[in-house]
């Protein structure tokens, strides 16, 4: 009995850490985000210390890079999420960007908030 006992928790204690278990996300990682003036290439380098995510997304601007810090990030299994801001024709603009991880592959949308433009879907690739 005990012994029944004994496995039923070892196979409850597993089933939680694998529930519990993070996606890994370190790294950089490519897409294209369609636009206006054609796909826009992107960079997105991520890091998670223990659910909480930083890093950075490089976007081509039309004075070359830009690099945006990554704010509010969190991961919770395998969805990540984030907040960047970067300057509009109407001044700044915040946008929300979340993904599902599946292996090498992160499903993005980012949207702009409060409702100011479409929102757009692509897959970044993590980087080799």
């Amino acid at each position: 009995m005990k012994t029944k006992v004994s496995m039923l928790l070892i196979c409850l204690f597993a089933v939680a850490t694998i529930a519990l278990a993070q996606a890994k996300i370190d790294g950089k990682w490519n897409g294209e985000i369609a636009g206006g003036r054609g796909p826009q290439p992107v960079s997105i380098t991520l890091k998670n210390d223990g659910g909480k995510v930083t890093g950075s997304v490089e976007t081509m601007g039309r004075g070359g890079p830009v690099q945006t810090p990554i704010e509010e990030g969190t991961l919770k299994g395998n969805d990540v999420s984030f907040k960047t801001k970067q300057m509009g024709r109407g001044g700044e603009v915040i946008m929300k960007w979340t993904g599902t991880v599946s292996g090498d592959e992160i499903k993005f949308k980012r949207e702009p908030e409060g409702g100011q433009g479409m929102p757009v879907e692509f897959t970044a690739k993590r980087a080799s």
